[in-house]
């Protein structure tokens, strides 16, 4: 069973940089993703990781976050610098055994997910 815990949320101020962590992953060779949730609104694919390291990022990041794993110690990392407000919300990491490439970019298809870290960002 996969129990993923999300790790490195908080308050920080416009400008500063976050780095967030999930553990928990029971097979690393797998789609790893970090999503976002607004208040209200429904799970948006942020990245994606591949088994063998390709990333896919949503339009939206603009080439401030960065998606990355150590394989060694099964973490996944979300690196997000220079936050702005709109970038507060709640940031899942999910992953699925079904998916090792061609990670989708859709919330529902990944079967586990953490409860969530919670990042604010304030002017």
């Amino acid at each position: 069973q996969v129990q993923l815990e999300e790790l490195g949320g908080g308050s920080v101020q416009a400008g500063e940089s976050l780095r967030l962590g999930c553990v928990g992953f029971g097979y690393i060779d797998y789609c790893m993703s970090w999503l976002r949730q607004f208040p209200g609104k429904e799970r948006e694919a942020v990245a994606t990781i591949e088994r063998d390291g390709t990333t896919n990022y949503a339009r939206f990041i603009r080439g401030r976050m960065t998606i990355s794993k150590d394989t060694a110690k099964n973490v996944l990392f979300l690196q997000i610098t220079a936050l702005k407000p709109e970038n507060t919300a709640m940031y899942y990491c999910a992953t699925d055994p079904q998916w090792s490439t061609a990670c989708p970019m859709i919330h529902e298809e990944y079967e586990f997910w953490g409860q969530g870290t919670q990042v604010t960002v304030s002017s």
